[in-house]
């Protein structure tokens, strides 16, 4: 048995403007799962918060109102106050590498070039954390990634990465019991 989860950050920026935007798949899937959840602006964790009851168990929910590249600070602030390591923490995000409807789970790394992430390692000095990449595909071109990524997808995209949503949620029961290798060995075979 591995270590369980204890909070669950959606990455995104915030505000309607941003909302149905590629860089914003994190938030999606936190919506995804909150499950009746309601989230409130906490100011002194710097971002939306939720008390979920997620498979028999209590998780918080996250989704930072930072915008991207200063992730780290909301997530740190929420894990320090609540005493989380980094390890029982897992951050969903929007992944360049994959293609729409590809959901990968990984524990540990670097940040490959994704500034949310490498601002939530700078906080937290630790990069164990727990990554649920979502696919929103590559535009082709470095110089287009950050319109790409702050533009919405198209509607067989959106539907791909809503289906990759779904898959990672079926697997979610097993993340959150601390079976990790479980849950990626169902959702990398998928």
């Amino acid at each position: 048995m591995g270590v369980d989860i204890e909070l669950i950050v959606g990455l995104g920026n915030p505000g309607p403007e941003h909302e149905r935007t590629r860089h914003n798949a994190g938030f999606w899937f936190v919506d995804a799962i909150a499950d009746g959840a309601s989230f409130k602006a906490e100011s002194k964790f710097h971002g939306q918060v939720a008390r979920a009851h997620l498979d028999g168990g209590d998780v918080w929910l996250l989704k930072p109102d930072t915008y991207m590249n200063r992730s780290g600070q909301a997530v740190a602030a929420l894990a320090r106050f609540y005493k989380i390591p980094a390890e029982k923490i897992l951050v969903a995000h929007d992944e360049l590498d994959l293609e729409p409807g590809v959901v990968r789970l990984k524990q540990g790394g670097g940040h490959g070039g994704h500034n949310g992430l490498r601002d939530i390692v700078s906080h937290l000095g630790a990069n164990g954390f727990v990554r649920l990449r979502i696919g929103i595909g590559h535009p082709g071109s470095a110089r287009e990634v950050v319109d790409y990524v702050l533009s919405r997808p198209s509607v067989a995209d959106r539907e791909a990465i809503e289906s990759a949503i779904d898959q990672a949620r079926a697997v979610l029961p097993l993340a959150l019991a601390g079976e990790l290798p479980r849950a990626m060995n169902q959702l990398h075979s998928r």
